[in-house]
């Protein structure tokens, strides 16, 4: 009997374990209606290279113009953010700036290295291109918003920056950000390359997609399970920007 119950079992079929779904929040801001809709738009989420944005801010409002603000934005350059970020005051830069265009969201890194751990939320990115487009100083915002109109497919470190809202609508101003991924399978070749316990979920792949499009400014931030492909995690993202953006962009 105990053998007839153990083979019976060894030959039911096995339910598979359920896989991991993303996690996603994201925000639209109607500069018509000056309406923000969304989901989940205070959820913090780690920056990656979104808070690029808020360094090329402290440094334009408080130091003046510096060349390697254009490819930390365009290109997304690491080094030049390192660099910017240390001579602006490490954490403290995220601190000063978060007051100053009151982000309630958004927080410096437990770690202060670490600027890609930045606590941010869809509803606070918003906030920065809000503030970029309607109250910081023309110069602050041609600059900023000039280097994010003129952003390049392929990003220093070779992933492509195409997926999202560049894929969804035409001509956007963008700024990527990706962290997890390891180096890109298929590095991007569209350009040669330039030179080389906090509640904040630090471990699953991030992929974020914002900008401005038409009237309306979007923040899509997404949260992968571990082993997500780079290119999964791309396609996921431009489709739900596509969903978020119908009829807006």
């Amino acid at each position: 009997m105990h053998l007839l119950l153990t083979m019976a079992l060894l030959a039911a079929p096995t339910t598979p374990a359920p896989v991991p779904a993303p996690t996603a929040s994201y925000a639209v801001y109607d500069r018509i209606t000056h309406q923000v809709t969304g989901r989940d738009v205070h959820k913090k989420i780690r920056s990656a290279s979104l808070v690029k944005i808020l360094i090329a801010i402290e440094q334009l409002e408080t130091r003046g113009d510096d060349p390697r603000i254009e490819p930390m934005l365009r290109v997304s350059d690491d080094n030049a953010a390192s660099e910017l970020w240390v001579e602006n005051g490490w954490e403290q830069l995220v601190v000063r700036t978060a007051e100053r265009l009151k982000l309630k969201d958004t927080l410096p890194p437990e770690n202060r290295g670490m600027w890609g751990y930045t606590a941010v939320s869809a509803h606070d990115v918003v906030k920065i291109y809000k503030y970029l487009l309607e109250d910081a100083r023309p110069h602050v915002r041609r600059t900023i918003m000039g280097h994010l109109q003129r952003a390049e497919k392929c990003a220093s470190d070779g992933f492509d920056q195409s997926f999202g809202l560049p894929s969804v609508t035409w001509n956007p101003a963008f700024k990527q950000g990706w962290s997890g991924f390891g180096d890109p399978a298929k590095p991007c070749v569209d350009r040669p390359r330039p030179r080389i316990q906090w509640e904040l979920d630090t471990k699953s792949p991030a992929l974020h997609t914002s900008g401005t499009c038409w009237f309306s400014v979007v923040a899509v931030l997404t949260l992968h399970p571990e082993g997500t492909s780079y290119e999964k995690a791309a396609k996921r993202v431009t489709r739900l920007t596509e969903e978020v953006t119908k009829y807006r962009c």
